[in-house]
């Protein structure tokens, strides 16, 4: 009997995936957490076909799901293995790629499942040029954008964005809403940067124009539904970054995208295939709203944490559906 979410996270993700799981848990359904990085370690995953067909068995200490029982999965997060440090290089790799492909032979026997979001539509909706190319199409404003490796080009584009230009990751490599990990958040590029660009040559980036701020906008984005909240950083280029310590705190307010803002990214979300989507926009101080980007996993947390959205009940809606169907 399909009666079990799957939540695919990894072992640092915390309050998100906690109010999902108990959002559910006051519907009457069962979720199963799969630390994806906690796999092969900590994790076993049996994939076998017996004879009618493919099937495969999750255990995680005491807890077991089957592929039989999983009615939908919530593709939270899918992470790296944590392997054993000692592991001789050349063997290090070859353990990734046969845990990944381990994994994902798995969570393909679930392809006729619910997915928040499908791992196809997730994958292709991260590529940054393909969300500003259907964003254009759909009629949201966007910022002057350039992507490469080449220190000149990086050089003419300050130039033809008059020096107002800020730089940024292709992915997002941030693991909670805390942003613990690796990161490098968006930074304004200033004149002196300009001759420090030999990292290119190891790692391209995305330079956009500085869009003048009155406000940014996470929007996350629900099955159709929006959940906004409101953060007032004109002087920064990512709201995400502490800045210096004497900054004031930056708090969150109520918000909503303005109805056409809101009407193009529906059909932005469709156009990806995504069931959620955390949204980037700028609100200028004339008042136009500015697409930066759509993460397919970005943060919500701090949205229902701070402003009370009920973002995980509307997540939850989403993953008990094929339960409340049947």
């Amino acid at each position: 009997m399909r009666d079990t979410v799957l939540l695919l996270t990894h072992s640092g993700d915390l309050f998100t995936i906690d109010r999902v799981a108990a959002a559910l848990s006051r519907r009457g359904v069962r979720s199963f957490r799969l630390d994806t990085d906690a796999f092969p370690a900590r994790v076993h995953i049996t994939s076998e076909d017996p004879g009618p067909g493919l099937r495969a068995r999750v255990t995680d200490g005491d807890a077991t799901v089957h592929t039989d029982e999983i009615a939908s999965v919530w593709a939270r997060r899918l992470w790296p293995p944590r392997l054993d440090a000692d592991l001789d290089p050349q063997h290090l790799a070859t353990c990734v790629q046969e845990t990944r492909a381990a994994l994902y032979g798995f969570l393909s026997i679930l392809d006729d499942r619910p997915w928040v979001n499908p791992m196809e539509a997730d994958r292709q909706a991260s590529c940054k040029l393909r969300q500003l190319r259907i964003a254009r199409d759909v009629g949201l404003p966007l910022p002057r954008t350039c992507v490469t490796n080449d220190p000149a080009r990086v050089r003419r584009f300050w130039d033809e964005v008059e020096g107002r230009m800020v730089a940024k990751m292709l992915t997002a490599v941030c693991t909670n809403m805390a942003g613990d990990g690796p990161v490098v958040h968006t930074h304004h590029v200033l004149a002196e940067d300009l001759d420090a660009l030999d990292d290119l040559g190891h790692c391209p980036m995305v330079f956009q124009e500085a869009v003048p701020k009155e406000a940014e906008l996470r929007v996350a984005m629900v099955d159709g539904d929006a959940f906004t909240g409101l953060i007032r950083a004109p002087d920064r280029a990512d709201w995400r970054d502490v800045g210096d310590e004497a900054d004031a705190p930056l708090a969150w307010e109520h918000g909503a995208p303005q109805p056409a803002t809101l009407d193009a990214l529906r059909r932005l979300m469709d156009r990806l295939g995504l069931v959620y989507g955390g949204v980037d926009l700028v609100r200028t101080p004339d008042g136009r709203e500015v697409f930066l980007e759509v993460n397919p996993g970005g943060e919500w947390g701090m949205l229902e944490r701070d402003l009370d959205l009920p973002i995980s009940e509307r997540l939850a809606a989403c993953l008990a559906r094929p339960l409340e169907r049947s």
